[in-house]
């Protein structure tokens, strides 16, 4: 089970909005399983089908993690489709590299429903959660 704040919530279906025709990516810290921010991360491929997380945004995020004390192994990585349903596709399944992580898709392909799911990949396996808002 995945628990997002309200806040958490909205701020990423605004980011997947924001940078939609392409897709969008991010993480959001965890300390103790809740969301303490969302970073915000540049889809370096600037794809409406892919995403590419800047590697030097990255590398500055995990090590803000650490430093602030967030949980660094378990943690969301969010990212948008634009046209298809919020459920990995055979290259999201392909790059999952953190076992530990929350695996959030927004889809955009409606302007106005908002479809957010979460899952956990681990060695090409998806199993859903669910997600909680509170």
């Amino acid at each position: 089970m995945l628990t997002l704040d309200r806040a958490t919530y909205d701020a990423i279906v605004a980011h997947a909005r924001a940078d939609h025709p392409d897709e969008a990516c991010g993480l959001v810290a965890l300390r103790d399983g809740r969301p303490t921010r969302v970073i915000p991360m540049t889809n370096v491929e600037r794809s409406p089908t892919f995403y590419v997380m800047d590697s030097g945004e990255l590398f500055r995020a995990f090590k803000s993690m650490r430093d602030n004390g967030e949980d660094d192994e378990e943690f969301v990585i969010y990212h948008s489709h634009t046209a298809t349903e919020a459920y990995p596709s055979r290259t999201d399944v392909s790059i999952a590299a953190y076992p530990d992580a929350h695996y959030v898709l927004v889809s955009t392909r409606s302007p106005d429903d908002v479809e957010l799911r979460s899952y956990r990949i681990v060695d090409g396996v998806v199993t859903e959660e669910e997600v909680v808002c509170a």
